[in-house]
C-alpha cells in the first residue's frame, strides 16, 4: 500500500543507483534468479513460505547448494543473509553493485541493502520487486515494522488488485500510493504513458528501482497526496492500493490513511471521477465501516462520483475485536509490552465505539466513466472463491451494464441468448425424490457465482443456444408446462435480466433470417 501522508520519520540511508540496472538484471537472470528458478530451486513448501515472509524453509533449502550462484543470490536479495565476496561475485557483477548501492561491503562479506523478489508477469515476463529488507511482503503479513516510512512489496493486495485491473490498451494510467511500484509496473505493459504518485518519496524511488530492474519503461514520478500531484490531469486508468486501514491515529505511512475513519478511501473514490477520460476505468482497493443503524450498500453507494458506473464488491467483513488485532499484529505490538498492547488496543476499540462501527468490510471498487443518463450502480458482497485475474470479468460486468439499460422488458424478450461457458446446473433435493427442491447454476470460472432459478429458469437457461428468442422459449415453455405464455412472459423478464446481468446468459446476435 502507498502512503497518503508523510511526516519526514523514516530511514534516511540512501537508496541504489538504478543507473547499472540494466547490467544486474541481466546477472539476475543469467543465474535464473526468476520466480520459476526459485520454485525449482527451493521446491514448492519453501517458496510458498517465502510468501507468507517465512525464511527458515528457504534457507535450509540453500545449504546444499553451497556457492551456486543462485543460492547465493537467494541468500542475499530473499533472506538478508551475508554472503562471502568470492560467492556473490560468481553471481553478480559485484563491484557495479557495490558502487551503486544494491550492496554493502562488511569484511570479506557482502550485504544486500535492499530485498529485491523475482515476480512472474502475467504473460510469464521476469520481473523484479525491490522494497525495504524484511518487507517483502505487504499488508497484514505481520512485517512487524514500526518504521512509518516503510517501503512494502508485493502482498496479498498488490496481487489482488493487479488481477482485478482491467487490462485494455489506453494512452494514459496512473497509480496513486505506488509505493514499491507494483501496479505501474503491471500498467506498463499496455499503457503508453505511466503516471505514479505516493507521499512518500523513498516510495517512489522504490517504483523507479522496480521499472528499472524489471526491464520496464520509466514512469512519470510525483510526489504528493492522492490527486494533488498531478493537477486536473486526467486518465484513462487510475488504479490504487492505499493505506486503507481504518486506524485510531496514523503511525504507518505504508498502511494507516491519516484521516479519520474511512474516509480516505471516500475521498479518493470520490475526487477519482473527474480525474477520468470517458470510459475510463478507476479501480482501488479498500476499507469501509459498518454503522450502527446505517446500510453499508447505502453508504458505499454515496461515495460514486457523479457520471459514473461502479461494481463495488465487499470480499470480506470483520468485527472490530477482529480487525483491530490483525492491524496490531502486523506492525508487531502483540510482541510488545502487555500494558502498551493493551493500551494500543483500547485506543481502537475506543475509535470504533466513537464513530458506532460494528465491523469493517474489505473489498474492491470499480469506476467506469459514462455519459449514459442513468449510471449503473452495483454493491454486493461476495466472500467466495474467485478465479483470478479477473480484468476480462470486469470489463464484461459493465459491458452487460450497458446490454440491460438499452434494453426494456419487451427488447429482452425479442433478444437472443446463449449459456455462458463453463456454466453447469445442479439439482438439490432428497434422495429418490422426484423433483428438485430447487435448481443451482453455477459459474466454473470468473466469479464463480452460483443462483438458485425455478423450474422456468432452469428450462430456459438449458435451452439457450442463441437460436431462438427469449420469447419463443418462453411459449415453448408455457405450452409444456399448460401455462398462459402471456402470464409467463410477464413474470420472467425481471428473471432474464437478473441472469444477465450476473453472467449465466450471454446475449448474442440474432440469427440472420
Amino acid at each position: 500500500m502507498g502512503p497518503s501522508r508523510h511526516n519526514g520519520r523514516v530511514s534516511t540511508t540512501s537508496l541504489p543507483k538504478p543507473d547499472r540496472a540494466p547490467e544486474l538484471r541481466a546477472a539476475l537472470l543469467a543465474a535464473g534468479f526468476t520466480a520459476d528458478g526459485l520454485l525449482d530451486l527451493l521446491g514448492a513448501p519453501a517458496y510458498a513460505a517465502l510468501a507468507r515472509s517465512e525464511t527458515v524453509p528457504a534457507l535450509r533449502a540453500t545449504r546444499g547448494r553451497g556457492d551456486g550462484a543462485l543460492a547465493s543470490l537467494v541468500r542475499l536479495f530473499l533472506l538478508q543473509q551475508p554472503e562471502p565476496y568470492v560467492h556473490a561475485e560468481r553471481a553478480l557483477p559485484v563491484e557495479a553493485a557495490l558502487t551503486d548501492g544494491w550492496l554493502r561491503l562488511e569484511g570479506d562479506e557482502v550485504h544486500a541493502t535492499v530485498d529485491v523478489r523475482p515476480y512472474g508477469g502475467p504473460d510469464g515476463e521476469d520481473w523484479f520487486i525491490v522494497s525495504d529488507l524484511g518487507c517483502s511482503v505487504g499488508g497484514a503479513g505481520g512485517i512487524g515494522s514500526r518504521q512509518e516510512g516503510v517501503v512494502l512489496g508485493v502482498g496479498g493486495a498488490s496481487t489482488t488488485l493487479a488481477g482485478i485491473t482491467v487490462r485494455t490498451p489506453v494512452g494514459s494510467a496512473l497509480d496513486v500510493g505506488t509505493g514499491s511500484g507494483i501496479q505501474a509496473l503491471h500498467a506498463s505493459r499496455h499503457a503508453t504513458r505511466v503516471t505514479a504518485t505516493d507521499v512518500n518519496p523513498r516510495a517512489l524511488e522504490f517504483t523507479r528501482l522496480t521499472l528499472a530492474l524489471s526491464g520496464a519503461p520509466e514512469a512519470e514520478l510525483l510526489t504528493g497526496s492522492l490527486f494533488e500531484p498531478v493537477g486536473q490531469a486526467t486518465y484513462d486508468l487510475i488504479v490504487s492500493n492505499p493505506p486503507f486501514v481504518i486506524s485510531p491515529g496514523a503511525r504507518l505511512t505504508y498502511r494507516d490513511g491519516g484521516m479519520g475513519g474511512d474516509d480516505l478511501c471516500r475521498t479518493l473514490v470520490q475526487q477519482a471521477g473527474e480525474r477520468l477520460n470517458q470510459g475510463g476505468y478507476a479501480q482501488f482497493l479498500g476499507n469501509w465501516q459498518h454503522v450502527e443503524g446505517e446500510d453499508w450498500r447505502d453508504r458505499l453507494r454515496s461515495w460514486v462520483p457523479r457520471g459514473c458506473d461502479a461494481w463495488i464488491v465487499q470480499r470480506d467483513e470483520q468485527d472490530v475485536t477482529q480487525y483491530a488485532e490483525l492491524w496490531l499484529r502486523d506492525a508487531g505490538d502483540h510482541r510488545s509490552d502487555p500494558a502498551e498492547y493493551t493500551r494500543r488496543y483500547e485506543d481502537w476499540l475506543d475509535e470504533f465505539e466513537a464513530r458506532g462501527t460494528k465491523s469493517v468490510g474489505f473489498g474492491w471498487i470499480t469506476l467506469r466513466r459514462t455519459d449514459a443518463a442513468e449510471p449503473s450502480i452495483v454493491v454486493e458482497e461476495w466472500p467466495h472463491t474467485v478465479e483470478q485475474p479477473l480484468g476480462e470479468a470486469v470489463l464484461a460486468h459493465f459491458a452487460r451494464q450497458d446490454y440491460l439499460r438499452q434494453h426494456d422488458d419487451a427488447a429482452l424478450l425479442e433478444a437472443h441468448f446463449a449459456l455462458a461457458e463453463e456454466v453447469v446446473q445442479e439439482q438439490v433435493g432428497a434422495p429418490g425424490a422426484e423433483d428438485p427442491e430447487h435448481v443451482v447454476l453455477r459459474q466454473n470460472r470468473g466469479m464463480r457465482r452460483a443462483t438458485k432459478v425455478d423450474t422456468v429458469g432452469a428450462g430456459f437457461a438449458g435451452v439457450c443456444d442463441g437460436s431462438l428468442s427469449a420469447g419463443r422459449i418462453l411459449d415453448a415453455i408455457a405450452q409444456l408446462m399448460q401455462e398462459d405464455p402471456v402470464v409467463l412472459r410477464d413474470r420472467t423478464p425481471e428473471a432474464i435480466r437478473l441472469l444477465v446481468e450476473q453472467g449465466f446468459l450471454d446475449p448474442v446476435a440474432r440469427p440472420a433470417q
